[in-house]
């Protein structure tokens, strides 16, 4: 039976992030790594499945909440732009290194905005733009309320609009778009070539248990010839995506006692009008309705995808029981299992709202997507737009002693106490923020080695800022975006 030092299940950005990570820092490591379908990034990493926004908290309002006192609290977007400065370095040293080449295959320049109307919104965004423009993070950030400047912005937006609405919006020019599908296939193009590296494509990992020996034992099977495979690994990882709850549920860890799964789906209307699609150059976030899970919060989007500008508004939330694109109908069934059904019970209950902001959505017409548009782009038409379906999302339900069990819009890693096993649930920043994620999996199930001269100083290497906080050094802040910005290709 063939034993690798690593097994990776799944081949998203996760699981491409990890495995190069662990190469870098342990080059003569041996990893397997298992994808049920035939080729990488084909779910949540796959360009027209997610926002491809570069999640930075840049312009994404859910991540800035406001008090009932009107006090907007910055601390989860500071928190996420630095963890998307650690992927942005660690890009930058694989392409200055030439693990990566020609990054403008997989990131650009695209300015993100925050744009609200109302009164009681615009005071919002103001309030915002206040307390986070203080972050050295934030600092290249601008505010107006002026009409000529809003159209110099987003002219698409403000083209016919109402100038006697009271509107407002941010601008940061530091904005970038991502196309995390061809990220991850380059990535695993690098990983490939590496000794001691192999990936099994349609091979699909079935039962999932740990021995006395403390290491895990596999049953896989290869979906091309039929055959049933077993292996077993000192570690793995489980970053499958939706599907990742069912093998952790297989995996049967205490760790994983009482997690659930909510499906959410997505859809987007994409511009098929050349000409409209060259008069946007930006992305343009809106605040999310009552109800709306973070994912929905509509935004008009300027996407470079596979070296052509694109123009996507959405996305649509539905709801499905798959956990997957390509998965199973049963797969929420599935997942309901005695020590989650209470969680996921209470957590259905509380969040009626959600359920009935699903049930409308599903059951929205052309027209009504349209109309939804019109609040971005006052001059859209029909016959200018398709519809496409995005990608499926799992939020994680989690047991919680007030509630019983609450929903969690963000990812959470579940790792067992011997750091044997370690998974990941749940949804956005998600991509964005992998390298962040995946250094926190290596502290948790590889401890001892992060402690050691030879991990720190590699890792520094690769995160010159590690260890440090960019939003309390601004003048490292101020090098480290040079830098990166240089080696990326990027304008800003």
């Amino acid at each position: 039976m063939k034993q690798p030092d690593v097994i990776l299940i799944g081949a998203g950005i996760m699981s491409a992030t990890l495995g190069v990570l662990l190469k870098e820092l342990q080059p003569d490591i041996c990893i397997d790594i298992y994808e049920r379908l035939d080729k990488p990034a084909q779910e949540s990493s796959e360009a027209w499945n997610n926002a491809g926004t570069g999640h930075s908290a840049f312009c994404e309002l859910n991540y800035t909440p406001e008090n009932e006192s009107g006090k907007v609290d910055c601390k989860k977007a500071v928190k996420i732009a630095e963890q998307f400065q650690l992927s942005r370095q660690f890009w930058s040293y694989l392409v200055d290194n030439g693990k990566l080449t020609n990054p403008e295959n997989f990131i650009h320049s695209v300015p993100h905005l925050s744009f609200v109307w109302g009164n009681e919104n615009v005071e919002f965004l103001q309030n915002r733009y206040q307390t986070i423009i203080k972050n050295p993070l934030f600092s290249a950030m601008q505010f107006s309320t002026d009409f000529e400047q809003l159209q110099s912005w987003m002219p698409l937006v403000m083209q016919n609009s109402n100038k006697k609405e009271k509107v407002a919006a941010t601008y940061m020019p530091l904005g970038t778009d991502v196309n995390f599908g061809a990220l991850t296939e380059s990535l695993f193009d690098y990983l490939i070539k590496q000794d001691g590296v192999t990936i099994h494509y349609n091979h699909e990992v079935r039962k999932i248990k740990q021995k006395e020996d403390k290491a895990w034992r596999l049953k896989i099977k290869d979906l091309a010839s039929d055959k049933k495979i077993k292996t077993k690994s000192k570690f793995v990882f489980i970053g499958a995506g939706g599907g990742s709850l069912l093998l952790l549920e297989k995996a049967d860890v205490k760790e994983g006692e009482g997690f659930g799964g909510f499906p959410v789906s997505g859809q987007w209307l994409k511009c098929t009008n050349e000409d409209i699609i060259q008069k946007h150059h930006v992305k343009v976030y809106g605040k999310a309705s009552v109800g709306a899970p973070p994912m929905s919060v509509p935004h008009l989007d300027t996407r470079i995808i596979n070296g052509k500008k694109e123009l996507l508004f959405g996305p649509f939330a539905g709801f499905s029981t798959k956990f997957l694109k390509n998965g199973s109908y049963l797969d929420l069934i599935k997942s309901i299992e005695l020590d989650n059904v209470i969680p996921m019970l209470s957590a259905g209950w509380h969040n009626l709202p959600l359920t009935k902001y699903l049930v409308e959505q599903v059951m929205q017409s052309d027209e009504k997507r349209i109309e939804a548009l019109k609040e971005y782009f006052p001059d859209a038409k029909q016959e200018d737009w398709q519809l496409l379906e995005a990608g499926q999302r799992v939020q994680v339900i989690k047991k919680d002693e007030k509630e019983g069990g609450i929903l969690e819009f963000g990812t959470e890693v579940i790792s067992t106490s011997d750091g044997t096993l370690a998974c990941l649930l749940g949804a956005s920043p998600g991509a964005s923020t992998a390298v962040a994620i995946m250094i926190d999996v290596l502290h948790k199930c590889f401890g001892d080695e992060m402690k050691s001269n030879i991990w720190q100083e590699k890792i520094k290497q690769m995160i010159p800022s590690f260890g440090q906080s960019l939003n309390e050094n601004p003048e490292l802040c101020s090098s480290i975006i040079k830098m990166t910005s240089k080696t990326l290709k990027l304008q800003n």
